[in-house]
């Protein structure tokens, strides 16, 4: 069964606009060796990223929500996990993750990443994701033979 993991806005942007680590993260979950997993409200803080910082045309959001929810699988959060104390509107990446069952949560937000984990979810960046990925062994994966 492959990881399901939750990718959060600054590690979706940074995969969309750089060939890094990040954007590992977006082909692992494209090609469907990870299961991304969003919620509409992750959904809506992307596209207004998208369109108030980097000005993506209202068409190339929507190809890039569009894009998304081809490959990732919604569930819908309540809005009343709250976790982290510093950033508020971050918890619905935690409640993304606790609702969908998922084993990591791939982020660049300090707020995040300084809580480390939660409910024994897993919460590190692109890179230690990408790393944590590749150091499975083969036979733990589904997509294996």
């Amino acid at each position: 069964m492959s990881q399901r993991v939750v990718l959060d806005t600054n590690v979706v942007i940074s995969g969309l606009l750089w060939r890094g680590k990040a954007y590992q993260c977006l082909l692992l979950a494209r090609a469907g060796i990870v299961q991304a997993i969003y919620c509409t409200e992750m959904m809506a803080e992307l596209s207004d990223v998208l369109r108030r910082k980097f000005h993506f045309s209202e068409n190339h959001v929507r190809a890039v929500v569009h894009d998304m929810r081809r490959f990732a699988e919604r569930v819908e959060i309540s809005g009343t996990l709250k976790v982290v104390v510093a950033d508020p509107d971050d918890d619905k990446f935690i409640e993304c993750a606790v609702v969908g069952q998922a084993d990591v949560i791939a982020s660049g937000d300090r707020h995040l990443l300084h809580l480390g984990e939660h409910e024994g979810i897993p919460i590190m960046d692109a890179a230690r994701f990408v790393d944590w990925i590749a150091g499975r062994p083969a036979l733990d994966r589904e997509d294996v033979p």
